[in-house]
């Protein structure tokens, strides 16, 4: 059935800008876009507010408010531009970026590009919400933010966390091999990096919570203030029974981004011992340390407007949007100097998943 749903998603998506709403199957909403990047730096307003700059490297996409601190107030009202298509959303959205790590020792940052049906944005995120119908889900409130994963974690936890984070081999060029939805292909999934070359480079999928308290916009770790519904992380567009603890069902946001590690499948550069070479920023050569963090920033009531609307896609009814020529003139300034690059002696900064 998802695969059924997600396919047609992906078609409609490529078309152009529409005015008229694109509906999903019954009254759900199952909304996917793109944004390009904003910014690559190491600096992380959410776990190292102030800090300039923050212990390892992201890629940011979103709106341009981004800083080393971004205050708890309307985000929407600090920015002036997006690099995302939907152009009320003036969120942030950052991970930790890619390197593959050569048979010398020296680093290369792995390249994003465009997603299926998204050409035309410069490198980035693709950005999911989905709603499983009108007047089940409470969108984020202007403040709120939130992280998903643990930098630090370079072991599997319990029987694994791959519904909540996980990493595509692509079998081909033109993303073949995708033909399960997102962490739930049992041979082409892991939660840790793909042990051989990916022909078609590799995708990485993070999964945030769907339950929150209600009270707090945010929490000390980022992360008490939400969680996962009572059977734990849901797949991709279903959602599950929220805890007594967080009754309130959020918007199920997932992040996806597609590493092109296509120029690194000489096995002659990577490691003798046949062991993959690819490492997140924060130095981790396992994958279990991806991370995904957020800052809610859209404009008045969009998002939930988006959620109560049956949309589908890339538009919606009455939620402005904005082709990538626009989106891709948004950025942010380097407050970091330091070369992030071409071949590095070491990772940027520390290479820590502090």
């Amino acid at each position: 059935m998802l695969r059924s749903i997600f396919l047609p998603l992906a078609a409609l998506a490529y078309a152009a800008p529409q005015t008229t709403p694109i509906k999903g199957p019954g009254s759900n909403s199952l909304v996917r876009f793109g944004c390009s990047q904003v910014v690559i730096e190491r600096l992380d307003p959410l776990v190292n507010p102030g800090a300039n700059p923050s212990p390892h490297l992201h890629q940011i996409v979103g709106g341009n408010a981004f800083n080393a601190s971004i205050p708890s107030t309307d985000v929407s009202s600090l920015a002036s531009c997006t690099t995302c298509s939907f152009s009320d959303d003036f969120s942030n959205y950052w991970t930790a970026n890619l390197y593959f790590k050569a048979r010398n020792g020296t680093y290369r940052r792995v390249p994003q590009v465009p997603n299926r049906f998204l050409e035309g944005s410069k490198g980035g995120v693709t950005v999911y919400y989905l709603s499983p119908g009108k007047n089940t889900v409470t969108a984020f409130k202007p403040g709120f933010r939130m992280l998903v994963g643990d930098s630090m974690r370079r072991e599997k936890k319990g029987s694994g966390l791959k519904s909540q984070s996980c990493f595509r081999c692509f079998t081909g060029p033109d993303f073949k091999g995708d033909d399960y939805s997102p962490c739930a292909d049992p041979k082409l999934d892991t939660e840790t990096f793909p042990a051989g070359p990916c022909l078609g480079g590799i995708r990485s999928n993070i999964h945030f919570p769907t339950c929150w308290d209600g009270e707090r916009l945010d929490s000390p770790n980022h992360q008490d203030h939400v969680a996962y519904p009572i059977g734990g992380p849901s797949s991709f567009a279903t959602t599950g029974t929220c805890p007594s603890t967080h009754p309130i069902k959020i918007p199920q946001l997932m992040l996806e981004i597609v590493w092109d590690t296509t120029a690194f499948n000489d096995p002659n550069d990577w490691p003798e011992d046949g062991s993959q070479p690819f490492v997140l920023s924060t130095g981790d050569s396992t994958g279990y340390g991806q991370h995904g963090d957020y800052v809610f920033g859209w404009k008045d009531d969009a998002l939930q407007r988006l959620m109560d609307g049956a949309c589908f896609g890339n538009t919606c009814e009455g939620v402005r949007t904005q082709d990538f020529a626009e989106a891709n003139k948004c950025s942010v300034p380097n407050t970091v100097d330091e070369i992030t690059e071409g071949w590095l002696e070491k990772l940027p900064g520390d290479g820590s998943g502090a």
